[in-house]
């Protein structure tokens, strides 16, 4: 439900902290699934994303920008630190990664 959707953003901007890398992909991937717009809470994931985005595996930074252009929040800071790992990472990614990412930068029009 739309209300629960944005008490948990509320909670989790109090916990943002306390969020591992996990938690951030698994966050943004169930907030894009559902299509709940929480504007302030993907800003802050975003900025964790940035600090963590080096720990990322292939298929957390393929969730994550495929979150942000599902819910077409833009985060042009969080794709160029994206695009770091998965460069790096790209011998790791599936099928399905490729698939996601391409199709999520293509979508925010990120060259």
């Amino acid at each position: 439900s739309p209300e629960l959707f944005d008490a948990m953003s509320q909670k989790a901007m109090k916990e943002i902290d306390t969020f591992s890398s996990q938690g951030i992909v698994s966050t943004l991937w169930a907030y894009g699934t559902v299509g709940h717009s929480s504007p302030e809470l993907f800003d802050a994931l975003s900025q964790k994303a940035i600090e963590k985005i080096d720990t990322f595996k292939s298929q957390n930074i393929a969730n994550t920008v495929w979150a942000y252009a599902t819910a077409g929040h833009s985060a042009p800071e969080l794709f160029s630190a994206a695009s770091r790992p998965a460069i790096k990472k790209l011998d790791t990614f599936t099928a399905q990664n490729i698939t996601n990412t391409a199709w999520a930068y293509a979508t925010v029009g990120y060259d």
